[in-house]
């Protein structure tokens, strides 16, 4: 695998910020697979990526270990499994720009769905968190994109916040859903050939930086309050969304 070193440095920063990201703020990782998929080919930086979001994962499940709410995460994980076959199936005949773009409109959409909730329940005089249809159509699109694209960060963040969920909850929560659909898909991606020796050797001096992002995300999590920590993880959503939008088009 030949990479320059601003690959290799860029590789850092980002694997700094998904070590903040797993115990911080979530919806940093979109933007960070916007990022990497814009250095490397769009392929071959989802196998990169894999493994650095496995270890922040590990990092981050074993710090917040009682805080995770697993009735959410049952209820999607069939639906999950279906979601990453259909990424899987796509992944080798989609081109790299549309699938870009492809996600990038689906975070957008999501978001407005999730600003209009409270509106749209009103008018259809029902709860979008009990609703299975959704419950599942999320769960779906969340294994889709996270198998085609690393991108389901954004989707996951909406789905809990559509339950109310606190940050601490919102966290241990995202980490084992994360940890458990990741560890799924590596046995995929090896298939493939995008992870493979080189690049997990790689990922093996990416450890220190992962933990490092992940101590200031448990340094900075207890200082943001809960109606910031909700605005900041749907701004972080739309700029990933609208980068994965520009860099397709």
């Amino acid at each position: 695998m030949d990479i320059a070193i601003w690959q290799i440095a860029i590789l850092v920063a980002c694997s700094i910020l998904i070590g903040f990201s797993k115990t911080g703020v979530p919806t940093i990782g979109i933007f960070v697979a916007a990022i990497l998929a814009g250095v490397f080919p769009a392929r071959e930086s989802v196998g990169l990526l894999l493994p650095i979001l496995i270890i922040g994962d590990i990092i981050a499940i074993v710090y917040y270990r009682k805080t995770v709410v697993w009735k959410y995460i049952l209820v999607l994980l069939p639906w999950v499994l279906v979601g990453l076959l259909a990424g899987f199936a796509v992944l080798w005949r989609i081109s790299d720009a549309l699938l870009s773009v492809l996600i990038g409109a689906l975070v957008l959409a999501l978001i407005a769905l999730f600003l209009a909730q409270e509106k749209i329940e009103k008018r259809f005089n029902f709860e979008a968190a009990k609703s299975k249809t959704i419950n599942g159509s999320l769960g779906f699109l969340a294994g889709f994109t996270t198998m085609v694209g690393n991108a389901a960060g954004s989707i996951m963040s909406i789905y809990l916040l559509s339950h109310g969920i606190k940050k601490k909850e919102f966290i241990g929560t995202n980490a084992y859903y994360f940890f458990i659909v990741n560890v799924v898909k590596v046995p995929f991606l090896v298939y493939l050939g995008l992870i493979n020796t080189a690049s997990a050797a790689l990922n093996l001096w990416m450890i220190p930086a992962v933990a490092l992002g992940a101590w200031i995300g448990f340094t900075v999590l207890p200082k943001i309050p809960q109606k910031l920590f909700q605005t900041i993880i749907l701004v972080f959503a739309a700029l990933g969304a609208v980068y994965l939008i520009w860099n397709g088009v």
